[in-house]
């Protein structure tokens, strides 16, 4: 074989090669004839209250779009937060606003804005014993409870007994919501027993007679959850859809994702499809409540 006709024989090959990766690397289009997502792993960090949540709709997503991968922790409202802020989560779950401070600290390191969206609500419930025979109480008296004011059952027509304080830790956008709304911003009492997740609460709830504990509705299985008063002259309001969605419940609250600026990609195709019918859904199979049409 000659120089010329092998220099052609190479030049050939060589066109071929680049023909082939062209072709392997052009996404495969839809039949609408969009060109799909590419598989890509999101991770979502944050509100103990909403990990059970985010796993499903994670497992959802998943199953629905194969080779995606979504990847969801809990650590807590701040801790999810703080992640955003450093960059180490795509999507924050949260049930708590957040602070104009955390929010200028995200645009002081990325130079995004923060995008809050709402993808829930929650009856933020006040959990008894089972066995506890009172069925109400005003938040007032909640707060007066929680801040160590009221001690006892017997003065809020219970039995004679310490009341027992069971509550979040002060990472959680729970115990900050609580905080805020039913203790008046004022300090907890030093005997809280603070417990590391809603699910942890409730569980202890359980086992204790004379104790009382706070978290996300979803979690009510083996406790009570007490029907709430605005004030001590306002009728009793149970947690429930209803209530929720017309914000009567008096500790009724919104659950958040947030992302630091417009979220793309997998992420922002799994925050639509979290807000859209698949995703909502899920939200009323693990206890929670979906967003009003």
């Amino acid at each position: 074989m000659n120089t010329t006709r092998v220099v052609s024989v190479f030049f050939l090959i060589g066109l071929l090669s680049v023909g082939c990766t062209r072709r392997a690397d052009k996404p495969q289009e839809t039949s609408a004839g969009a060109a799909p997502l590419k598989p890509s792993s999101v991770s979502v960090k944050g509100s103990d209250t909403m990990v059970l949540l985010g796993q499903r709709w994670a497992e959802g997503y998943m199953a629905a779009h194969p080779g995606s991968s979504i990847q969801v922790t809990g650590g807590g409202s701040g801790t999810g937060i703080a992640s955003l802020i450093n960059g180490t989560t795509d999507v924050c779950e949260s049930s708590r606003a957040m602070k104009d401070k955390e929010r200028a600290e995200l645009k002081s390191k990325q130079g995004k804005d923060a995008v809050e969206i709402k993808v829930a609500l929650d009856a933020l419930a006040v959990y008894v014993h089972a066995s506890n025979a009172l069925g109400s109480l005003s938040v007032q008296d909640v707060g007066r409870i929680y801040r160590g004011e009221l001690t006892n059952w017997k003065a809020l027509g219970g039995a004679d007994h310490a009341i027992v304080l069971y509550g979040r830790e002060n990472n959680s956008g729970t115990y900050g919501y609580f905080k805020e709304h039913v203790l008046e911003n004022k300090d907890f009492a030093a005997g809280v027993q603070t417990l590391a997740g809603t699910s942890a609460v409730a569980s202890a709830v359980k086992g204790d007679p004379y104790s009382i504990g706070y978290g996300g509705i979803a979690y009510l299985e083996g406790v009570k959850a007490l029907q709430l008063k605005k004030d001590a002259s306002s009728p009793a309001v149970a947690p429930n859809l209803q209530t929720a969605q017309s914000g009567e419940y008096p500790v009724s609250r919104p659950l958040f994702f947030y992302t630091a600026g417009p979220a793309t990609g997998t992420a922002a195709d799994f925050v639509t499809w979290v807000q859209g019918p698949d995703g909502q859904k899920v939200i009323t199979a693990v206890g929670y409540y979906p967003l009003p049409k």
